[in-house]
């Protein structure tokens, strides 16, 4: 599958094995895993592991994350986009279609992670033809909170996931809610 979304800043497109610095930029840097149970990667080995992961994932599931390119300087930023969640069980569900985003840290604070959801939102209700869209993010990270709400996802609940020992809060967004 190939995917490309052009916002007003950002390209977003597949996963390209190409992306591996920028992937390990991202993944090996503690601030960025500050709230994602603090394990960040020690090698680019493990980047392309996850890198391969995630081109896996769109062959068997017809989606995964998209790379985020900064238009204006051709920077890869992080990744951003819908995943078919099926690794997981997270408070209660097993097989679900929820959206993320990580991105470099010099690349925080500027909408990007709101401009970018927005664009995947889009694109699980128009092009995927979804119906239900959810989200999740660690309990003290206020910013992806604030991008979640922005993107147009709901808070729903707090829950404990129990696998990576964090709390957490869930979203979800229906496509009769969207637009």
């Amino acid at each position: 599958m190939t995917f490309y979304i052009e916002t007003e800043r950002l390209i977003l497109r597949g996963l390209r094995t190409t992306d591996l610095d920028g992937m390990f930029e991202l993944d090996s840097n503690p601030e960025v895993h500050r709230y994602l149970g603090n394990k960040p990667v020690k090698t680019k080995a493990e980047s392309q592991k996850m890198l391969n992961s995630i081109i896996n994932q769109y062959k068997e599931r017809g989606i995964g994350r998209f790379a985020a390119i900064e238009k204006a300087t051709g920077n890869f930023i992080g990744w951003s986009g819908i995943r078919l969640n099926t690794e997981y069980n997270m408070n209660g569900y097993t097989k679900y279609y929820d959206i993320g985003y990580r991105l470099i840290p010099k690349y925080w604070g500027k909408g990007y992670a709101t401009e970018s959801g927005k664009a995947a939102v889009n694109y699980a209700f128009n092009v995927l033809k979804l119906t239900k869209l959810y989200g999740i993010t660690e309990m003290e990270n206020q910013a992806s909170h604030n991008a979640l709400l922005k993107i147009g996802l709901h808070y729903v609940e707090d829950f404990y996931f129990e696998e990576e020992q964090l709390d957490l809060r869930w979203y979800e967004l229906k496509k009769e809610n969207y637009g």
